[in-house]
């Protein structure tokens, strides 16, 4: 009987662990706006989805486990990591933003075929860990955590469930829309939208820190 109550609780934990990361990661910010035109450009596509997805399990189970204490007690940790996630998302938008006026950024391959897969996998992990938002998630999935009691971790395993499921939906499901880049206009169009979206970000995250 123990076990069944047991397996019930278990169940229930990551059915709202999956929900809850449903609801956290399913929006267009940085990182999505990234691995989509990683997945239209159909480079890099799995290893950029594994290091995000790598990232986002270590920092779940390490949350539920209590990495949210530590921002707790270092006060300091956010603003740095708040002003280093601006100065991160402006050096990207910008990037954007001139390829979108200069045009050429379509389906061409990187000749450093390595070089450009490390960079990519380095800039996934820039768009996860440099970003007050994923610290955000962070503290609200190991608050919602404490909820479950001895089943909060497998409300953990029903996020990082939710995350990948996001991740490959994005990279996999963008190589849909690559027959639509064909013309360097869609390009230049997808780098400016790229271009906005961060910039906007960059700009709330400046104007939460000065206020």
């Amino acid at each position: 009987m123990f076990s069944v109550v047991a397996a019930q609780a278990t169940s229930s934990a990551w059915l709202s662990g999956a929900g809850t990361g449903i609801g956290l990661f399913a929006v267009v910010g940085a990182q999505s706006a990234f691995i989509l035109r990683q997945g239209i450009l159909r480079q890099h596509v799995i290893p950029v989805i594994a290091t995000c997805f790598a990232i986002d399990a270590a920092f779940i189970f390490a949350s539920v486990a209590g990495l949210r204490t530590l921002t707790n007690q270092l006060p300091w940790l956010t603003t740095v990591l708040l002003w280093g996630g601006v100065a991160f998302l402006v050096w990207y938008a910008l990037q954007s933003a001139r390829r979108a006026m200069a045009g050429g950024g379509g389906m061409q391959m990187d000749d450093s075929a390595e070089s450009s897969r490390r960079a990519a996998m380095l800039a996934a992990a820039g768009f996860s860990v440099i970003n007050p938002h994923f610290w955000l998630d962070m503290v609200v999935i190991g608050s919602i955590a404490d909820n479950f009691g001895h089943a909060r971790m497998a409300f953990a395993a029903g996020v990082v469930t939710a995350s990948a499921m996001w991740l490959t939906a994005q990279g996999l499901g963008a190589r849909l829309l690559a027959p639509l880049f064909d013309k360097p206009g869609t390009w230049r169009v997808l780098d400016g939208t790229i271009a906005v979206i961060l910039s906007v970000l960059a700009l709330t995250l400046a104007l939460r820190g000065v206020g």
